[in-house]
């Protein structure tokens, strides 16, 4: 099992597809890094060389941030937004939807289960 950037990338899968298993690397990235190393997309990842996982996660470590720096980066800039105090940060506050969703209906992943209203019947 290869591990790169500290997520085990799954063996039977194509390269492509068991890179993006990496948080911050979706399909393009994922074969645009191929293209770097000159991995054709077919290839699975258990006929993978050790040197070829080498020069996967250097390219990688070089021009890509991801995993725990990424997620730090992303806690960080919504952390400015809520003490700066813009509209966008107050919806991160209260737990709402931050990009102009409606909210009369819906919007229940955000706000989490519905809690009943005390004297309130159809």
């Amino acid at each position: 099992m290869a591990r790169i950037a500290g997520v085990n990338i799954p063996t039977g899968k194509r390269v492509p597809i068991a890179l993006t298993y990496i948080h911050g690397i979706g399909r393009a990235k994922a074969d645009e890094i191929c293209k770097q190393v000159d991995i054709p997309p077919e290839r699975r990842v258990n006929e993978l060389s050790d040197a070829d996982v080498i020069r996967i996660r250097e390219v990688i470590d070089s021009e890509y941030m991801v995993e725990g720096d990424l997620r730090r980066q992303v806690s960080m800039n919504i952390k400015r937004l809520m003490d700066l105090g813009p509209y966008r940060g107050l919806r991160h506050r209260r737990g709402l939807p931050v990009r102009g969703q409606r909210t009369h209906t819906n919007a229940r992943t955000r706000k989490g289960p519905a809690r009943p209203i005390a004297g309130k019947k159809k």
